[in-house]
């Protein structure tokens, strides 16, 4: 669905303060309240906002420790199936099919190396996993809200 100026804007306002409210977000763009809420609905409705989130701070949580993880599958290995089998490990926090040698990249986050490593374990006894390599993060460069 193609969007025009006043939906970008409205899309802008939420990536930077999903819980702005209508009020808030109409008077950034010129519109009334009842007007950005149609426009969200509608926005909502169409699949261009698939729905809101907290970000949450890892590091509060103690998950200090953060790893890119290639995953390489067994031959014929779905999408949906990986998904499943990702799905039961909850310090993946992001995965995305790719192009190249790897099936898979996904995101960790873990509390030590320690617990990285009884991941990593956890994920290679899945039976469409043949094998993983990880790169452990030293530090995030940039992160831009709303990219992913």
């Amino acid at each position: 669905m193609p969007l025009d100026d006043l939906d970008e804007q409205i899309v802008a306002h939420l990536i930077r303060d999903a819980r702005a409210s209508y009020a808030e977000i109409g008077t950034g763009v010129g519109l009334s309240a009842p007007a950005v809420k149609r426009r969200v609905d509608r926005l909502r409705g169409t699949g261009v906002i698939k729905g809101f989130t907290a970000r949450i701070d890892p590091h509060a949580l103690g998950w200090t420790t953060e790893a890119l993880v290639e995953v390489y599958c067994e031959p014929r290995t779905t999408p949906a199936a990986l998904l499943k089998c990702l799905e039961r490990h909850p310090e993946v926090v992001r995965a995305e099919t790719v192009t190249g040698k790897a099936d898979a990249v996904v995101r960790l986050l873990a509390a030590d190396v320690r617990h990285l490593e009884t991941v990593l374990e956890r994920i290679r006894l899945e039976s469409v996993v043949r094998e993983t390599h990880s790169t452990v993060v030293l530090s995030r460069l940039l992160e831009r809200p709303g990219n992913g």
